[in-house]
């Protein structure tokens, strides 16, 4: 048996995987398209291992998969499974649990829904938007290993600046404030130009343009400074009418009856909120799921123990990373703690979304016990 680690009953066997040699067993039960799959981009940040069960013969493999993830999360990517699939799934699902994941993920490049099912996964929602291109797989399935949350449309932003329209969109087609096939490139670009501090959405902003844009959505803002963020990367004089912009948003918050809490909030503090109804756009950075410290706009829609689960309009090609790593995506409390913050003083920001009022329905703010503004802004 190849060097690697197998858990305590032989039911998997997991290796790293290096394209440039892979083990013997492997190339003796995967086809030649599906190796060249796996080595046509740099996955090394996603942790590929092959995991594989045992075959029948010492030395052989019944079965194996090529498993991701993005660092810092609770989940592992099925990339494809090859030789005796169920076997390989298995094997899969027992790395899964002995890792203490809450999830596994099957990219649909040579998997059909009905296998998939067979096996116990459940289709994903076809993604929106660009995820929709040849370099994503057209196919996604899930299997929870415990809890399970609702599931939103995917949709990846179709500019490097409008992460923050995205989440905020995407969060209101499943409160059900967006009509069905209305989540598109001119909605997302229409929000982002009413919440633009250019090019990025600063929470503040980003709340006002959310309430403008649908009045009977309770919106509270979580930002724990009142100084301007998201300026660190400009010269002085690139921030000054940027910062007088933000002194704009936080009047008009005021207008448009849009709370702004200063206090520091924690992971806790979202899985109140989800309870309560609530969706929660987070400002985080992407250092510790992709490597460089930007900036970046995430959903977190559902709670499981041991995770939260987040949306991430983004997704990173170079690494193999595809909308099935960003979708459903389970990220622990601890990790999610660590990335929340942006620049160098780690500032945290939020926008959290109440449920859309119904008609007739006191306009109260959801959970909050705060008046319904008399206008929109």
């Amino acid at each position: 048996m190849p060097a690697g680690t197998a858990d305590a009953s032989a039911r998997s066997t997991a290796v790293p995987f290096d394209p440039a040699a892979p083990p013997a067993p492997l190339e003796r039960i995967a086809p030649a398209p599906v190796l060249e799959r796996w080595g046509a981009v740099d996955r090394s940040s996603h942790a590929p291992r092959i995991v594989a069960a045992p075959g029948a013969r010492e030395g052989e493999w019944a079965g194996a998969a090529l498993v991701t993830a993005r660092p810092g999360t609770a989940y592992g990517k099925i990339v494809d499974a090859v030789g005796d699939v169920p076997a390989a799934v298995e094997a899969v699902l027992a790395h899964a649990r002995d890792r203490g994941l809450v999830q596994v993920k099957w990219e649909g490049w040579t998997v059909d829904a009905g296998q998939a099912r067979a096996l116990g996964f459940a289709p994903m929602r076809a993604p929106l938007g660009s995820a929709r291109d040849g370099g994503h797989p057209g196919t996604g399935h899930v299997r929870w290993l415990g809890a399970a949350t609702a599931e939103p449309s995917y949709y990846r932003q179709t500019t490097d600046f409008t992460c923050g329209a995205v989440v905020a969109l995407v969060a209101q087609e499943q409160a059900g404030a967006v009509r069905p096939g209305a989540l598109d490139r001119p909605a997302e670009l229409a929000l982002w130009r009413g919440a633009t501090n250019f090019p990025a959405c600063e929470p503040v902003g980003l709340g006002v343009a959310v309430r403008r844009a649908w009045p009977s959505s309770p919106v509270t803002v979580g930002l724990d400074t009142e100084l301007p963020v998201l300026l660190d990367s400009y010269p002085d004089g690139e921030r000054e009418w940027r910062a007088v912009l933000q002194a704009e948003s936080r009047a008009d918050a005021a207008r448009a009856g849009v709370p702004v809490e200063p206090r520091r909030p924690a992971p806790a503090d979202l899985r109140d909120a989800l309870a309560r109804g609530e969706h929660v756009l987070l400002l985080v950075s992407l250092a510790r799921m992709q490597g460089f410290d930007v900036p970046h706009w995430l959903l977190c829609h559902g709670a499981v123990p041991g995770a939260l689960v987040v949306e991430d309009p983004w997704t990173n090609a170079a690494t193999g990373d595809t909308w099935v790593d960003a979708h459903l995506l389970p990220v622990p409390d601890a990790s999610l703690d660590a990335m929340w913050g942006v620049e160098g003083d780690r500032r945290r920001g939020a926008v959290y979304i109440g449920r859309p009022a119904a008609a007739g329905e006191p306009g109260e703010r959801w959970g909050r016990g705060l008046p319904e503004p008399a206008g929109n802004g």
